[in-house]
């Protein structure tokens, strides 16, 4: 193992399941030419299991599903980041709708992809989300786009108002954080200076008195954590 190899855990309560995406990735290993290498350093079948190995396993990345079990992927990925919060968390679920999505991006998860993925997306997944950045898969994105276009339209309770006075670009770059863009992503978009971006962000959090872009994203969706 390298310093550039990236740990995985893999936590799926179908063992077929399981041992599919461990080969795929152990494959991955014998390919030249790799940005980094991806082990497999431990496997659950629930969370309680999950929880009982992970600190001992310590992996960098954990493949995780919504129902499971015992204890599901939303409630172990709570647990998960308060007794190893360097451990990023990726949903890998047949789980599409809203509610699912947004209880496990509140629990932390920094990825979110329906189990029909291809093998190369989930890798990419892994990496970026390795290296701190965010993603939703597109379809997953669609759902927060409709939900953020219905959000004008809903009540805002009393204690939301902060959301009001947010301006309609803050708004938009909102809406990008909620979708998992980098700052330089938004920047372009936008097209706008990634400077220009963060502060948005800055003065974002201080609105709406979060201190993170998933409470930020959270708060606009009505989803207040």
């Amino acid at each position: 193992m390298t310093s550039d190899t990236i740990r995985v855990f893999l936590c799926d309560d179908h063992t077929l399941f399981r041992d599919g995406i461990k080969k795929l990735l152990q494959l991955e290993e014998m390919l030249p030419d790799i940005e980094e290498e991806i082990e497999v350093v431990g496997e659950a079948s629930n969370g309680v299991e999950l929880l009982k190995d992970v600190k001992k396993a310590s992996p960098d990345v954990i493949l995780m599903d919504i129902s499971m079990p015992q204890m599901d992927g939303v409630t172990a990925s709570h647990r998960i980041k308060k007794i190893l919060p360097s451990a990023k968390i990726i949903i890998l679920t047949v789980h599409e709708d809203e509610p699912h999505i947004f209880e496990a991006i509140k629990a932390g998860a920094m990825g979110y992809l329906l189990k029909d993925v291809s093998i190369n997306e989930l890798l990419e997944a892994i990496r970026m989300v390795y290296k701190g950045e965010a993603l939703i898969q597109p379809v997953i994105a669609t759902k927060l786009l409709k939900e953020f276009a219905l959000l004008d339209k809903r009540k805002v309770d009393d204690g939301d108002n902060f959301y009001n006075d947010l301006t309609e670009r803050e708004k938009e770059v909102l809406r990008l954080i909620a979708l998992g863009g980098t700052n330089k992503e938004i920047a372009a978009r936008l097209d706008i200076a990634e400077k220009t971006v963060k502060n948005h962000i800055s003065k974002i959090f201080q609105t709406l008195h979060v201190n993170t872009r998933t409470k930020a994203a959270l708060y606009a969706l009505g989803k207040k954590p």
